[in-house]
């Protein structure tokens, strides 16, 4: 058996599927994914499985058991699997790469997610909205939109999420860490995600683009926003007055102008507003900074919103 781990010959194959193993109790083990059979289930909770070795290691999350540990930080897990996993984080090894794309990852599970960013297989579904996403972790986080579940909570203020990885995002709002910096301007990030399409505004890529006009944009949920103005869904309404708008934000901002809250204030003048982007532009006044320039004239102004008036009284016939 062990002399074909350097032979590479694998003669037991699954009927189902491309699965070539080794041992007789793998394939057994393999064709449950198939069947869906689990015999194995945990007695503290919902847990089911289909080898006892999987039962076993799941009993130590609610024993709290974690054997392994590393020898370069506090990391603690159950399995060693895990470990050997865990120390490429500190290696930076990536051994598993994608035959598409540069993507690199330590664990095949998520190559094997990645893949399928490139075939646009999604093959986990919601039964309550049209969501469709690429794995059960993902799902089970779309779900908790529905049931409205919250189980990740900030201690510094009364921020509740659905997941940690979005927890720890927010906490760096308080902490003001903005790990991911343009190396064109001084612009910081607390996402990777937002650096990427930051990125986009330097390129001048637009890769999404409207079917109906000729707007043309970054991200996909822009284009999603944009698509609303067609169709004159408003999705969301003020339970103070008739307001409505296409996003959440926007509702946001518009239920400030009730209440009289800025949070947002000028750190030269006493100027507060609702909007960054109000902001950014009041600073100019002080610096005296005007970006937008018309092509026509000598007219320099502050804003685009500025400049498409200028154009429009000025040199519009």
């Amino acid at each position: 058996m062990h002399i074909k781990t350097h032979t590479g010959e694998k003669p037991l194959s699954c009927h189902i599927c491309e699965y070539k193993c080794i041992k007789k109790n793998r394939l057994q083990s393999h064709i449950k994914k198939h069947t869906g059979e689990k015999p194995f289930s945990c007695n503290n909770c919902d847990y089911k499985c289909i080898t006892k070795y999987e039962l076993q290691r799941h009993m130590k999350i609610h024993t709290g058991e974690k054997p392994h540990s590393c020898h370069i930080c506090d990391y603690r897990c159950i399995t060693k699997s895990d470990m050997q996993m865990h120390i490429k984080t500190h290696t930076g090894e990536k051994p598993l790469s994608c035959h598409i794309c540069e993507y690199k990852c330590i664990k095949r599970n998520r190559l094997q997610s990645h893949i399928k960013i490139h075939t646009g297989e999604k093959p986990f579904s919601c039964n309550n909205c049209d969501y469709k996403c690429i794995t059960k972790s993902n799902l089970k986080d779309h779900i908790k939109i529905h049931t409205g579940e919250k189980p990740f909570s900030c201690n510094i203020c009364e921020y509740k999420c659905i997941t940690n990885s979005i927890l720890q995002r927010h906490m760096k709002m308080h902490t003001g860490e903005k790990p991911f910096s343009c190396h064109i301007c001084e612009y910081r990030f607390i996402e990777k995600s937002k650096l990427q399409k930051h990125m986009k505004i330097h390129t001048g890529e637009k890769p999404y683009s409207c079917h109906i006009c000729q707007y043309r944009c970054i991200t996909k949920s822009d284009l999603q926003r944009h698509m609303k103005i067609h169709t004159g869904e408003k999705p969301h309404s003020c339970h103070i007055c008739d307001y409505r708008c296409i996003t959440k934000s926007d509702l946001q901002m518009h239920i400030k102008t009730h209440t009289g809250e800025k949070p947002l204030s000028c750190h030269i003048c006493e100027y507060k507003c609702i909007k960054k982007s109000r902001l950014q532009s009041h600073i100019k006044i002080h610096t005296g900074e005007k970006p937008f320039s018309c092509n026509n004239c000598d007219y320099k102004c502050i804003t685009k919103c500025n400049l498409q008036k200028h154009m429009k009284k000025i040199h519009t016939r």
